[in-house]
């Protein structure tokens, strides 16, 4: 008998991305891509709804150029303008001036009213009262939470310095009261609304409370330098425009009219800063002239008096004129000068000697020193009596005019302080949108949530995807060099079926456990007919009528195969003979609803006749032989003379003898019975068992001298992109 070359299969490597493999995963897993898509774009929902709204205050400051004469610099010359906005927003959001907010308003005292979880919150926040002091209704056992209407308002909070940060609880009584406890819910204070209470750890001044007896408040103290720094890092401040001298402020917080309050305490408190540091500016200044002012004076006097007698001794009423011509360029140099020292006094504190400014007024106070120097030169060619009279007036003239400029800068510094208004004022008063608030923006939230929810369920599908150790591609397995010989689709029907037999010892019917003869039109069904004539043409070169079929591991359904294919064989008027050859957890006697107790075991064993252990089943040409009582040695039993006999006994008793045998992987029985059946097929299952799996089966049953005919791929699932590959479609007749 010859025997047909084996057909070669060339195994190619893929390295290309298929796309319409990327595809197709993408259509087969649709189901699950909508369901993880669904769940994030309801928790973006959810979030966008009960979340707490974040509202935004903004305000915003002009900053002006000074104006006036508010230091002594300012009086005697002029500096170049800088924009001052970035000192500014820095004094604006210093701690003296948030820290003075934090303290008037009592902002280190956290109160949250307990909600509800999750929908508390939300409940609380669509609360509309119709009337003043209205609450929302509750359900009966849940007083202790707030659901809309509640507040409290506490001026004072006391507590010890460990528990600064600590959340403390205060509950609503009965009669007007409060119950403050400490977190181990120990009571610390009780006491009446508007009443201040003290004890010696804890003092409190509840202002305001409306809520129903029993209603919890979570009350933290925070220190003040924290809340102060917190509060320093949400304000937000920046110039509109560069050096506009605009600067917008903002905060944001989850009440609107708390943001408001607090933006609006801190823009006030900042332009009275402002003033106050201005009028200090403009005190100092006259201070210091006021210093001045005296040691002028008494030189004034000083000079007139040696002026005086230096006239009335000598007898000179009168200067020259080129004396007089002199004598007023000196002097006028000598009040420049003057003017010029005050500035470099007045610089003095406020620059280091190396600053530009400082060092120019220095070259202008020489360059008047150079001047004055020459002049003096003329004076010394004068007569020594016009010399002296010169050098005596020009002292009178020179102090005169100091002490009237220093007047009257400090009447002008004076009129400044009495009406400075500070160079800072506010345009826009703290306001906020209480309808629109900034955070969460719902749409985007929902749409984000959804993105990602559908990145992360398609990233799910293709990482589960790659992680599959089953094949699912029939394809697959005849790259690797074995045909497939039918593709038998997953019935749902069988599983139903499965279930039944499960409860073998208590289903009292008599209805069969094989799909074949249930539901003859069911697609797995019509998949075992056409495998029925391919295993035709394939068993026509056997050596002998006997088919064995083994698979890889167990669970794949090869007993669910075996079962059906022989009904299906027999149904076409063959006679067939099912062996069940799983000796170790043969189960078939179930499937096929006969004994178990005596079969192939005890054939081998001698125990019983051929004749005693064949038993019918509900087919005229389908019989049975169990797999016996379970023997130590199942191995041995195969390799006995007593199997061939056994075999070839069989094999002339039926058209064609079918073995149910255990995984190759598992045992070697497969390989023992193999050695006498002239035909062999290997049931793989969809999605379980791997190329390596199947490749690793096929090997040792080749050490063996097997020869893998093909292969069944069971229980196929039914895809929209590759069922139809497969070749089975439902056509049947349905009777109207």
């Amino acid at each position: 008998m010859t025997t047909m070359p084996r057909p070669i299969y060339e195994t190619k490597e893929d390295k290309d991305i298929d796309l319409a493999h990327l595809f197709d995963t993408f259509l087969n897993n649709r189901g699950t891509i909508a369901v993880i898509t669904g769940f994030f774009a309801a928790l973006g929902i959810a979030y966008a709804l009960l979340s707490t709204p974040v509202y935004l205050a903004t305000a915003m400051i002009q900053i002006e150029a000074k104006s006036g004469l508010p230091s002594l610099t300012d009086v005697v010359g002029n500096t170049p303008a800088v924009s001052p906005a970035q000192t500014e927003i820095a004094l604006l959001k210093s701690r003296s001036v948030v820290g003075g907010a934090v303290e008037a308003l009592n902002l280190d005292i956290i109160i949250e009213p307990r909600y509800f979880p999750l929908i508390g919150g939300f409940m609380a926040r669509n609360f509309e009262p119709t009337e003043e002091g209205e609450l929302a209704w509750y359900p009966a056992g849940f007083e202790s939470y707030a659901w809309g209407g509640e507040t409290l308002r506490i001026t004072q909070l006391i507590v010890p310095d460990k528990m600064h940060g600590e959340e403390l609880t205060l509950e609503a009584a009965e009669g007007n009261g409060f119950i403050l406890r400490d977190p181990d819910g120990e009571v610390v204070v009780q006491g009446l609304v508007g009443e201040p209470v003290e004890t010696p750890d804890y003092g409190i001044t509840v202002a305001e409370l409306n809520a129903r007896p029993g209603t919890t408040f979570n009350v933290t103290r925070n220190r003040t330098y924290a809340t102060t720094e917190d509060y320093q890092k949400r304000l937000s401040a920046g110039e509109r425009g560069k050096q506009s001298g605009i600067v917008g402020v903002s905060l944001e917080d989850t009440d609107p009219e708390k943001a408001i309050k607090v933006l609006e305490e801190v823009a006030q408190r900042y332009v009275q800063q402002n003033i106050a540091r201005n009028a200090a500016e403009a005190t100092q200044s006259l201070e210091f002239l006021s210093e001045q002012i005296p040691e002028v004076r008494k030189n004034l006097d000083a000079a007139q008096t040696a002026l005086n007698q230096y006239q009335t001794g000598n007898r000179s009423v009168d200067i020259t004129a080129e004396t007089q011509s002199v004598l007023d360029r000196i002097v006028d140099l000598e009040k420049q000068i003057s003017e010029q020292n005050l500035k470099r006094t007045e610089m003095e504190r406020r620059f280091t000697r190396q600053h530009p400014n400082f060092q120019a007024l220095i070259n202008q106070i020489n360059q008047l020193q150079t001047q004055k120097s020459e002049l003096e030169k003329q004076i010394s060619t004068l007569p020594s009596t016009q010399q002296e009279l010169l050098r005596l007036t020009r002292d009178v003239e020179v102090s005169s005019e100091t002490y009237a400029m220093l007047l009257n800068k400090t009447q002008e510094l004076d009129i400044i302080r009495a009406g400075t208004v500070g160079n800072v004022r506010i345009v826009d008063h703290a306001a906020a949108d209480i309808d629109e608030p900034v955070k969460p923006n719902k749409p985007l939230v929902i749409i984000v949530a959804t993105l990602l929810g559908g990145l992360l369920a398609v990233a799910f599908v293709y990482v589960r995807e790659a992680l599959k150790r089953g094949v699912e591609n029939p394809e697959d397995i005849e790259r690797s060099g074995i045909p497939v010989y039918a593709a038998i689709p997953f019935s749902e029907k069988q599983g139903l079926l499965e279930k039944r037999l499960a409860n073998f010892k208590r289903d009292k019917s008599n209805a069969s456990y094989l799909l074949s003869i249930n539901d003859p039109a069911d697609l797995a069904t019509e998949a075992m007919r056409s495998l029925r004539t391919s295993l035709h043409f394939a068993m026509i070169e056997a050596k002998n009528n006997i088919l064995m079929i083994t698979g890889p591991s167990p669970g794949v359904g090869k007993s669910f195969v075996t079962s059906n294919l022989a009904a299906v064989i027999a149904q076409s008027g063959k006679k067939v003979l099912l062996v069940d050859a799983d000796m170790r957890k043969g189960y078939l006697h179930k499937v096929m609803r006969c004994q178990g107790d005596k079969g192939l075991s005890d054939i081998l064993s001698g125990r019983i006749t051929l004749f005693d252990a064949i038993q019918k089943t509900q087919l005229a040409n389908l019989h049975v032989i169990a797999h016996g009582q379970v023997p130590p040695n199942p191995s041995e039993l195969l390799m006995h003379e007593n199997f061939s006999r056994f075999v070839r006994e069989i094999s002339n008793m039926y058209d064609l003898v079918i073995f149910d045998t255990p995984p190759i992987l598992a045992v070697t029985d497969a390989a023992l019975v193999g050695s006498q059946a002239g035909t062999t097929l290997m049931v793989t299952r969809y999605g379980l068992n791997s190329i390596k799996e199947i490749e690793h089966a096929k090997r040792r049953l080749e050490q063996n001298g097997l020869l893998v005919k093909g292969v069944i791929f069971n229980a196929v699932l039914r895809k929209a992109s590759n069922y139809s590959d497969y070749g089975y479609y439902q056509y049947e007749y349905k009777a109207k």
